[in-house]
């Protein structure tokens, strides 16, 4: 059964709040919209964000351990890192760099 699309626009807005130079983690944005254990369901909605027509900064969004785990749905190897790197995030490994100082988890930023 496919995903409501409305589940993808929940999660687009979320991701459009992520502010520039920080990121958040596909579970962090799951347990935001009350459905916990679900990262991998954020997961294709990051996946299909390049069908939006509105510009959604899915490379701010990484696995639980800063790890760039999407980073082959950006159209090369190095696109994701590269986005991150210029909003000053430092990448090494595929991993965000001092991952803590950069997350923004969506449960404390965003007013419910």
């Amino acid at each position: 059964m496919p995903l409501k699309e409305s589940f993808f626009d929940d999660v687009f807005e979320i991701v459009l709040k992520i502010p520039y130079g920080r990121v958040t983690s596909y579970g962090a944005i799951a347990e935001y919209l009350g459905l916990r254990g679900s990262a991998r369901m954020v997961g294709w909605a990051m996946n299909a964000s390049h069908t939006s027509n509105r510009n959604i900064p899915a490379h701010r969004v990484v696995n639980r351990n800063g790890l760039l785990t999407g980073k082959h749905h950006f159209g090369g190897p190095n696109v994701m890192q590269q986005l991150l790197e210029s909003e000053k995030i430092k990448v090494k490994n595929d991993q965000v760099v001092k991952f803590e100082k950069h997350f923004w988890d969506p449960a404390k930023e965003i007013a419910k």
